[in-house]
């Protein structure tokens, strides 16, 4: 067992998932970064090294889309470091598509992984939570706020998880834990990447959208040319950690803020509509 704190990560064998575990290492949290695939450790286990945390960090296989496997991972941490004191909820996979292009079997894998792994995860961790007063710390998406083209299945995800989390977070206050969720914008990580999508064959087949698809994707690769490191999408994820109350809703850029604030304050949703179409003409 150890004395010092102990946070759980998802998603953590690239992009902000793994600057986070680095960074909640370097902030003195034993940190265990999960994976579905422990085979990617590789670059998570030399960044540890690198910043003289490897003695912090514990790699372990969680598959969020796994009841048992998540139950059995929680309670391995608790008997080997005797308390979770946070856990930060990362790992999500993209969807893009719009509907009638797409099967409802492609939507159920988007919700099953980016709503479903967060509530079965964030179920089977609140007891050990409460027992040690401590914190959910989720990362969303600004497209858990505003809703973007081609995303359907992937922001009703995250707006689903938003919702879940503002529920949550009240109920959870009264048992002493705190729930934040983390916003961040468009990322220079992997998980684009990881979609392996093909891009000619996806403008091939998408007939009468192929048009707007194609707007989009341009839009996206230029939002992605001036997008924040992983690190930097990771730091206040790291801070919320350490805050005595962190809020429940952090932006992770200024550009994340301004945007959320687009339709946080749209009553009528013409203020989205207006932006978002522009981004399939």
């Amino acid at each position: 067992m150890t004395s010092s704190k102990t946070v759980l990560i998802t998603g953590t064998s690239s992009g902000i998932g793994l600057a986070a575990a680095i960074g909640a290492a370097r902030a003195g949290w034993t940190t265990i970064a999960t994976m579905r695939d422990t085979g990617k450790a590789e670059a998570l286990l030399k960044a540890a090294a690198e910043a003289g945390v490897e003695d912090l960090v514990r790699v372990k296989r969680l598959d969020v889309t796994d009841s048992a496997g998540i139950t059995a991972c929680l309670d391995e941490v608790v008997a080997e470091h005797g308390r979770l004191d946070a856990l930060v909820n990362n790992a999500g996979a993209a969807q893009v598509g719009t509907i009638e292009q797409s099967s409802l079997d492609d939507v159920r894998a988007a919700m099953e992984v980016n709503f479903f792994g967060v509530v079965a995860v964030t179920r089977a961790a609140l007891p050990h939570l409460r027992a040690s007063r401590g914190r959910v710390i989720t990362v969303t998406s600004v497209g858990g706020v505003v809703g973007q083209p081609f995303n359907e299945a992937y922001c009703a995800a995250k707006f689903a998880v938003e919702g879940f989390m503002q529920s949550l977070a009240p109920v959870a206050a009264t048992v002493g834990v705190d729930v934040t969720v983390v916003e961040p914008g468009a990322v220079a990580s992997e998980f684009v990447a990881n979609l392996g999508l093909d891009l000619p064959a996806l403008l091939a087949a998408a007939g009468p959208y192929a048009p707007a698809l194609e707007a989009y994707l341009a839009r996206t690769r230029q939002s992605f040319d001036n997008a924040q490191t992983p690190a930097e999408a990771a730091a206040p994820i790291v801070d919320a950690l350490a805050l005595p109350r962190p809020p429940f809703r952090v932006q992770t850029s200024q550009w994340a803020r301004d945007f959320a604030a687009t339709s946080l304050a749209d009553l009528d949703g013409s203020a989205v509509g207006a932006l978002t179409g522009a981004w399939v003409r």
